[in-house]
């Protein structure tokens, strides 16, 4: 059957994105079968994290997820910063489920993933993607900022980013954005953030 995933993340725009960011591993195997966010625009902390790891392993008693992976916005705060207390607190708190409980981040912003398949953004866009260092997305600072400059009169939604999440080459976005990359590989095989 394969392996399956749920990821937990911060919003409508993840909800929306992720799935079309990494369809291609169910040639893998691995189907991540739902994205998971926080009710009403909450913030998602470490508390929120735990309800929703919660709630979908005991909603899915009769056929659990394998994996959950926690998915952070890192902006320019370093990694260990963000994830180091919360994997604390789901360390702790979680380890009823009888799943893996994965975190990974997006430096800065999953909208950084974008700009690493620089010539889909850009047939999307109808235009070039501008000075931004597409070789190096995860290093540009504010990249929503950037995209929503590029959209020009249009309004950056969540449903403009899963328009554009439909139209990358995941395997383009890992070669440039080492976030995505571990963040695909917390999905396929663990890596090395797995929580006992």
């Amino acid at each position: 059957m394969g392996k399956r995933v749920i990821v937990i993340a911060s919003g409508e725009t993840e909800r929306r994105a992720l799935p079309h960011l990494v369809r291609h591993l169910q040639d893998r195997a691995v189907t991540v079968y739902e994205v998971r966010v926080p009710p009403r625009n909450k913030a998602l902390n470490a508390q929120m994290a735990e309800r929703l790891i919660k709630a979908a392993w005991y909603e899915n008693l009769s056929a659990p997820p394998d994996k959950f992976v926690l998915l952070m916005d890192v902006d320019r705060v370093g990694p260990d910063e963000v994830l180091g207390p919360i994997q604390d607190q789901l360390r702790e708190h979680v380890n009823e489920i009888g799943a893996d409980v994965l975190c990974a981040y997006a430096q800065q912003h999953l909208e950084a993933w974008y700009f690493a398949d620089a010539e889909n953004l850009g047939n999307y866009l109808g235009r070039d993607t501008g000075q931004v260092d597409t070789s190096r997305p995860d290093e540009i600072w504010n990249p929503k900022l950037h995209l929503t400059h590029l959209l020009g009169e249009r309004i950056y939604t969540a449903r403009i980013s899963e328009e554009i999440a439909a139209t990358l080459d995941a395997d383009t976005i890992a070669g440039r954005s080492p976030s995505f990359e571990k963040f695909v590989d917390a999905i396929i095989n663990g890596g090395s953030e797995v929580m006992p």
